[in-house]
């Protein structure tokens, strides 16, 4: 990062002015995921001004960009070049936002439907540079596979929501588009859905993604066309035409389906909260009341309940996994499962360390962090 940069001096200003009163900053992007996790307290501290695509190397599968470049530019720029962010990250336009941004990505770590066959946003972060609390701009990683020792506090930005500091640049490892595509359709009750996926998970087939919903049970297969026709006659089941199966997994992806359209109404309504529950991909149907919706061949499982926090996380800690509630009225609950120790250590120590009058997005995380 250019260190003469207005906007970046900008940034730099405003938290120098509060480092005093410790007065709390909320760090704002896009504002697609100002739902998600802990309510965001503090003055606004806005990324947008810093934009554009700083450096991109197709044939090098790299590319660098400024936080708060819009997913849809960076995207579009991509897919000149036949290339693409393999992950999906959500851009959740239903949440009126005005357009969710390379910073706001990284720091909630959140994927999109693929994160089980190609790795998560965590997986593609090569380098990162940031805004400490004490308006220091660092630098970690950088556009190379392990070029880092110790801490690899790049990749830890990735899910920190904006505690540790104001995420300024992301340098990313990108992809080809896969050659091919399919999706086909099986109907399958739960168990047997699981059971399947598990079967198929054991073959050499190009599985990308999976989504099974009210007794239906959609595949997509993505990779060589060679490899994803000889798994489509392999396979079986019914053949979307891509017409309605795009359609279908960007709706996936950016929870404008059906079945997440009708948990934010519910949500709305106040009487049930939307969690998202990751367990190991083998575990067996979770029994709570409900709707649900399983991705990632069993390892996430969306949770439209009215049963409570308690319950949701000993279901899930049960099977190995954890709950997080992703959307709901009141979070009284916690919105993430509480840390235990060590874990709970070490994370208030990185806080101490990059931010120590703890004013990034206070408790947008766990209490006191």
């Amino acid at each position: 990062m250019n260190s003469t940069d207005p906007a970046l001096q900008t940034l730099i200003d405003q938290v120098l002015a509060v480092q005093s009163a410790a007065t709390p900053l909320n760090i704002c992007g896009g504002g697609s995921k100002s739902f998600y996790g802990e309510a965001p307290l503090g003055e606004p501290l806005h990324t947008t001004g810093l934009t554009g695509i700083s450096s991109y190397e197709p044939s090098e599968l790299v590319v660098t960009a400024r936080a708060g470049t819009t997913l849809i530019e960076l995207e579009t720029v991509l897919a000149e070049r036949g290339q693409c962010l393999p992950f999906e990250p959500p851009h959740f336009v239903t949440h009126g936002a005005t357009g969710a941004t390379v910073g706001g990505m990284v720091a909630a770590g959140l994927s999109g439907p693929s994160r089980a066959s190609v790795g998560a946003v965590r997986d593609y972060v090569l380098g990162a540079s940031m805004l400490n609390g004490k308006g220091e701009v660092l630098s970690f990683g950088g556009q190379v596979m392990k070029n880092v020792a110790g801490y690899d506090v790049s990749r830890l930005l990735a899910g920190s929501m904006g505690t540790l500091g104001v995420i300024l640049e992301v340098s990313l490892k990108v992809l080809p588009m896969a050659p091919a595509t399919a999706t086909l359709r099986f109907q399958l009750d739960q168990v047997s859905a699981l059971e399947q996926l598990n079967a198929w998970g054991a073959l050499p087939l190009p599985l990308n993604a999976s989504a099974w919903w009210d007794g239906t049970l959609l595949l997509r297969l993505r990779g060589a066309l060679a490899a994803v026709q000889s798994a489509v006659a392999t396979l079986g089941g019914d053949l979307i035409e891509p017409a309605h199966a795009s359609p279908f997994w960007d709706g996936l992806r950016n929870q404008t389906d059906e079945y997440f359209l009708k948990a934010q109404a519910a949500v709305a309504g106040g009487s049930v909260a939307l969690w998202r529950v990751s367990v190991p991909q083998t575990a067996n149907p979770l029994i709570l009341p409900g709707e649900q919706l399983i991705e990632w061949h069993g390892a996430q499982r969306w949770l439209c309940t009215s049963a409570s926090a308690a319950k949701v996380r000993e279901a899930a800690a049960r099977v190995g996994g954890h709950a997080s509630l992703f959307m709901a009225k009141h979070k009284a609950g916690g919105a993430f499962a509480p840390l235990k120790s060590p874990l709970d250590r070490i994370h208030r120590d990185l806080k101490k360390a990059f931010d120590p009058a703890g004013v990034f997005n206070p408790g947008r995380l766990y209490p006191g962090m």
